[in-house]
């Protein structure tokens, strides 16, 4: 691994293109080294998450919608909509689309914090698309997956996007890009060029993310999976991208992040080097953002300690930087205290979540968020008695490596007769450093769990064997990478709009 300083330079300033960013990560893309077991095992893993989570968002409404606007663009070289039949096949692009959203919608799939935040699974979607529409193979397939986490987790690692309030799908768009160049074996030309254009094209701002969070939070990253692919698309036909994308006296740097004195730390494998950084990214047990899942572990462990939670005067959760002020109280955003908030901003809101974690012992990824649930006059009072501060040890800790690692929290807990209650939790159970690490067994009991009374058993089964030999299966055997359930299952017909 080396890490690459990357800054702005001046139009005079030359700066030629194996020195910039994006060619580097093309070059890291389209280096054909050797997928090694161990990711090919955790590459199935997501596989299997992203289709879980689908499942159990296949009826829900932006689902719909985006499957009824890919369905308006039917192609016979296409590829799989997550629930519907085989032969029913889209444009790539599109069925990126619907498959994205699917798979974001409830928030419930992997997670990579560092500098930046990031869904890596998200790279999945495009990358898989692309492989079933053009009949690539299984081992085309993981490659692809491999080199679209490695880039999108060296960018999370140096370049942070949220204190400037850019979308991480800034990130996401290069990775896809460059995941698919790798899938099908481009030259590092093509696929510098469409990172490039993927950066221009999926730069957003946070709004998405706070206020009013609307369906859109489930649609950014699908919409960066199919910019990136439209970006390779017109690659391969020889136009090119603004350039240097990154470091130019009027690019990303210089004007959407921190200027042009700005230096960034970009780590990414050295040539021959294998692209392992999918084992640094850890998936969700609760479909909930990603910083709470430690504390909802916590609350599940400090309920029975409080006994009556009416007795409560005051919970304070003392957290890093980034949990405050995102979706703790240090956001400043009153729609996190309110009842009537939709689903995208209490999932954004570490104060209900704690709440609801609180009272029922646990989290469901449908019942936790209805709104009879958020409405409780009793878990509206808990609620409004929790606030959260930075703590600077927990923000050290937050950008710390190996053990020290933590993306939890300390809470402690006032009751009215002036007793107090502490505990903390620095990973999830569920993370690779935590009690219970997620392992095969339970990314399968995740997608059965999720997907019972909504995909067959039988067709689990399919699905699941099909995982079981990815780097092995033939390009029918890619295509068959979906699962369909009965019509039933899809839920009302979606409004009508243009396609």
């Amino acid at each position: 691994m080396k890490i690459h300083e990357v800054r702005t330079y001046k139009s005079a300033e030359p700066l030629p293109r194996e020195d910039q960013l994006a060619w580097k990560l093309a070059s890291v893309a389209t280096d054909p080294v050797a997928v090694e077991d161990d990711v090919v095992e955790m590459i199935g893993n997501r596989i299997i998450d992203n289709a879980a989570v689908a499942a159990a968002s296949i009826a829900r409404g932006p689902i719909r919608s985006a499957r009824a606007q890919a369905l308006g663009h039917k192609s016979a070289k296409g590829a799989s909509v997550f629930g519907l039949a085989d032969d029913v096949k889209v444009s790539p692009e599109w069925a990126a689309w619907a498959n994205g959203v699917a798979v974001r919608e409830l928030d419930f799939h992997d997670t990579f914090l560092a500098a930046d935040y990031s869904h890596p699974g998200d790279n999945i979607p495009p990358i898989l698309a692309v492989a079933q529409s053009l009949g690539l193979d299984g081992a085309a397939l993981v490659r692809g997956i491999a080199a679209g986490y490695e880039i999108q987790v060296d960018l999370v690692k140096g370049i942070c996007l949220h204190e400037h309030k850019i979308d991480h799908i800034a990130h996401l768009g290069p990775s896809a890009a460059g995941g698919i160049g790798a899938l099908m074996g481009l030259s590092t030309e093509i696929t510098y060029q469409a990172i490039q254009q993927a950066l221009h094209t999926t730069t957003t701002t946070r709004q998405s993310r706070k206020g009013e969070i609307s369906t859109w939070k489930a649609y950014a990253p699908a919409f960066a999976g199919k910019m990136a692919i439209e970006a390779i698309d017109r690659a391969m036909r020889g136009e090119g991208a603004p350039s240097p994308a990154y470091e130019g006296e009027d690019g990303f740097i210089a004007w959407l992040l921190s200027g042009p004195s700005a230096r960034y730390h970009v780590p990414l494998p050295e040539k021959g080097e294998p692209k392992r950084a999918i084992l640094d990214t850890y998936t969700k047990e609760y479909s909930a953002e990603y910083q709470s899942q430690a504390l909802i572990d916590l609350a599940k462990r400090m309920g029975p300690k409080i006994g009556d939670l009416s007795k409560v005067k005051s919970i304070l959760i003392k957290t890093s930087h980034h949990t405050h002020y995102v979706i703790g109280t240090g956001a400043n955003d009153p729609q996190k205290m309110d009842p009537n908030a939709s689903r995208e901003t209490l999932d954004h809101s570490i104060m209900y979540i704690f709440a609801v974690a609180l009272e029922d012992g646990g989290w469901h990824h449908v019942k936790s968020y209805a709104p009879e649930r958020a409405k409780r006059p009793e878990t509206v009072a808990l609620w409004h008695k929790i606030t959260t501060e930075e703590d600077p040890v927990w923000t050290k800790r937050y950008h710390a490596k190996g053990d020290e690692m933590a993306y939890g929290g300390q809470v402690i807990v006032t009751l009215e007769d002036g007793a107090t209650i502490v505990d903390e939790l620095g990973v999830a159970d569920a993370h690779p450093n935590g009690a219970r690490p997620f392992k095969r067994p339970n990314y399968i009991e995740k997608f059965r769990t999720l997907a019972e009374g909504i995909v067959s058993r039988a067709e689990q089964d399919r699905f699941l064997a099909l995982v079981e030999r990815l780097p092995s299966l033939s390009a029918d055997e890619v295509r068959q990478l979906n699962f369909v359930v009965s019509a039933d299952q899809l839920g009302p017909e979606a409004p009508k709009g243009i396609f």
